[in-house]
């Protein structure tokens, strides 16, 4: 059994899909569809940045989603027969559901595109924060969360693998649970460059933005099952993943649960789509797993030997 994966936020770079484009048909017309449905010219800020400007959270969900779509089109299969689940990370979500035929490409794109609007628009910059936990666990995490909160929001975002816990919250309350993570038994504490507190209470107003956006758009049932980052099952029903699209604006991605639960409903090899982030975090969540991630046109070529 085979699940395709979709990375999230952070795994883009200036240069990506360049390289793609110029070997692929496909992946240069993906560039353009998502151009024209956005009215800019984002793979030109792929390709050529600055990188700041691809940063952003507006520009870099849209581009990472187009750039994923691109190396699957690139690839040429048939999702339902290639993949038994799909799942993605945070934004990878849309690119999962994209690449299951639940949204266009064109929607996926004007839906990122809000999405990263309304998630820097909830919380003026450098009023919240985030902060990865290595060598922490869920309970832990929650522990040191708790202890750092006194009346501010700090809650787990991202419960990424066995030992990567990703806090998020108030600025102030963030900056105590980096000094207080190694003294309640983290290796250490990372603040994160991001520039709003994603997956927290305090993006609310995107939530309910996305509640709006989502109530508009047509999403069909994907042709495989998704595994949604806020319940960490299958999903299948579209009125049910429309409102955990919503849910999980503020709720928390539960990644090591969904990885784990697809490895016990039979997956045995995991693809990683555009991305080189979420292959390492699969093989701490179950090692004895397959892992590949698809990123040139010689990642393509030999994935679509193996899948022939």
């Amino acid at each position: 059994m085979r699940a395709f994966i979709f990375p999230g936020q952070g795994s883009q770079s200036v240069g990506m899909g360049a390289a793609l484009a110029e070997a692929s048909r496909a992946a240069k017309d993906v560039f353009g569809e998502v151009d024209e449905a956005l009215g800019q010219n984002l793979f030109r800020l792929m390709r050529e940045g600055p990188d700041d400007e691809l940063k952003l959270t507006e520009n870099a969900q849209p581009a990472i989603m187009a750039h994923s779509i691109a190396v699957l089109r690139t690839l040429g299969v048939d999702l339902a027969d290639a993949a038994s689940f799909v799942a993605g990370h945070s934004l990878g979500e849309y690119s999962a559901l994209c690449a299951a035929g639940s949204f266009d490409l064109a929607t996926s794109a004007k839906l990122l595109k809000l999405r990263g609007q309304a998630m820097q628009a909830a919380v003026p910059v450098g009023k919240g924060g985030m902060c990865a936990l290595l060598g922490a666990d869920l309970p832990m995490a929650r522990r040191i969360a708790e202890a750092a909160a006194q009346g501010e929001v700090c809650t787990v975002a991202n419960d990424n693998d066995p030992g990567q816990v990703v806090l998020s919250g108030d600025k102030g309350a963030i900056d105590r649970a980096v000094e207080m993570a190694k003294q309640m038994g983290a290796r250490r504490a990372v603040p994160l460059p991001v520039s709003a507190p994603f997956h927290c209470p305090l993006m609310k107003p995107a939530a309910e933005a996305m509640s709006d956006a989502l109530s508009y758009v047509v999403l069909g049932t994907p042709t495989a099952p998704v595994f949604a980052n806020v319940t960490a099952k299958a999903e299948s029903d579209p009125d049910t993943i429309r409102g955990l699209l919503v849910d999980q604006v503020t709720g928390m991605v539960r990644w090591r649960e969904s990885v784990a639960n697809m490895a016990e409903a039979g997956v045995e090899d995991f693809v990683e789509i555009g991305g080189k982030v979420l292959g390492p975090m699969v093989k701490r969540i179950v090692p004895d797993v397959k892992v590949t991630s698809v990123v040139t046109i010689d990642d393509v070529e030999a994935l679509a030997k193996e899948i022939a």
